[in-house]
């Protein structure tokens, strides 16, 4: 199985920015990609997707302060993180659609997932 490399988290003070990125194969772009995000003793949350033609969702938390993008000819997807809130605070995962998934997460089911990379935004 091919990686998803992410990369871009530290540690800022709530109201600030980073930009998270994801390097992945080539083949994933064809497909719904997405950033998800965890912290301990809670389930797995979708921050954001994006499909193949660029359409992308977001949860309600994140609207407006956050942005998912792709640059297919980089093979990197990215999630722009404004307005950083404490409750951003968490392992943050790149995602690539596997076709089968049972569980969908607007719309796209993913199977393939990155190591993570920590988001610590302090108040």
């Amino acid at each position: 199985q091919a990686q998803l490399v992410e990369s871009g988290g530290g540690s800022v003070q709530a109201g600030g920015s980073l930009r998270l990125s994801c390097s992945a194969p080539r083949t994933y772009f064809r497909y719904c990609m997405g950033w998800f995000r965890q912290v301990p003793g809670k389930d797995r949350e979708v921050v954001a997707t994006i499909e193949v033609d660029g359409t992308s969702n977001y949860r309600d938390s994140v609207k407006g302060r956050f942005t998912i993008s792709k640059d297919n000819a980089k093979n990197t997807l990215y999630l722009q993180m404004n307005s950083l809130k404490p409750e951003d605070t968490g392992q943050y995962f790149c995602a690539a659609e596997r076709r089968g998934a049972l569980t969908l997460w607007f719309g796209c089911g993913f199977g393939y997932w990155g190591q993570g990379t920590q988001v610590t935004v302090s108040s």
